[in-house]
């Protein structure tokens, strides 16, 4: 897709975006809407890092987490608007994201997925135990009087993840077709021969653990006002950390595109399970089309479609 149509399609996207809160009210659509953005961004998040890179995250969840916890302390301290915070947490996960990677990218394969996971269960337990946030007993959050023009602040709440997610995605596709890009898709390839090329392999994994820190801390930062009570078993919850896994992987990690496919395609298959048999199968959805990607099609959809396209070529 060339740029001149890239960035117009996303215009479009916001502007149909802006055109459903004026004509649709049921407020259940933006719920959901809300939760399938927030899976799609999130699914670009570790596709940085996981797809780009070819280092696995297991501790997805702890810099979601760490978005809406930086949201949680600073409400409660300072009292500041929602675009603040959601910067804020983007820049807490930012950070936890790079020291993330100064400690543990020396580490491989499987050694850096225990590392993270091992990182998320260290957060949490900080988190259930910090008093200031509520601890384990959690922390209400009162969802603001002001809503801007909408008419409700759920509406308010899906824009906002919906312009985070379209940013989320136009830097996704500018970084795998940058330089950086390619340097990182050299060490997905083999991490021995691009350090042998000159490639800074540390530098760009430190990138890229850092915007993949970012990425999900801002996913995380409305996430208080959106549930109106955080705990550390919803904000920690091991479906987001799956999902973002999964997302990736049925949509295919080697293009920008494939995170977000796989998270529209399993995300709205959620939803709507949820309302009309049970949230329970949410879990063995997913389990069941990434067992079946895995082992019919391990390039992903995208990888799928790029197969089709060489045959038809040929």
């Amino acid at each position: 897709m060339k740029s001149a149509a890239f960035w117009g399609v996303l215009a479009a996207i916001l502007a149909g975006g802006l055109a459903l809160t004026a004509v649709l009210e049921n407020e259940y659509y933006y719920n959901a809407l809300y939760l399938i953005l927030q899976a799609t961004l999130m699914a670009v998040a570790w596709n940085i890092l996981g797809g780009f890179t070819g280092y696995v995250n297991f501790g997805s969840a702890a810099f979601f987490a760490m978005g809406a916890y930086t949201t949680v302390a600073l409400n409660k301290a300072l009292g500041l608007p929602l675009p603040l915070l959601i910067l804020a947490g983007g820049a807490v996960g930012g950070l936890v994201g790079f020291g993330l990677g100064y400690l543990t990218l020396r580490l491989k394969g499987v050694y850096f997925a225990i590392a993270t996971l091992a990182m998320a269960i260290v957060i949490e337990t900080f988190i259930s135990n910090w008093t200031y946030v509520g601890g384990a007993r959690g922390a209400y959050m009162l969802t603001p009087d002001q809503h801007l023009w909408f008419n409700s602040y759920i509406q308010m709440l899906f824009m906002v993840m919906l312009l985070l997610t379209l940013a989320a995605v136009a830097i996704s596709r500018m970084l795998s077709s940058s330089r950086l890009g390619r340097g990182l898709a050299a060490i997905r390839d083999d991490e021995v021969a691009a350090e042998s090329a000159g490639v800074p392999t540390l530098r760009l994994k430190l990138v890229s653990t850092t915007v993949m820190g970012a990425m999900m801390g801002v996913a995380g930062a409305p996430f208080p006002y959106f549930v109106t009570f955080v705990d550390p078993v919803s904000a920690f919850n091991l479906f987001i950390a799956v999902n973002a896994i999964a997302m990736p992987m049925i949509g295919g990690t080697g293009h920008w595109i494939g995170p977000v496919i796989g998270a529209l395609l399993v995300g709205s298959m959620q939803e709507i399970v949820k309302v009309t048999v049970s949230s329970e199968l949410n879990v063995l959805i997913v389990g069941v089309m990434l067992v079946v990607f895995i082992t019919l099609a391990p390039q992903g959809i995208v990888g799928l479609v790029r197969k089709h396209w060489q045959r038809r070529k040929s």
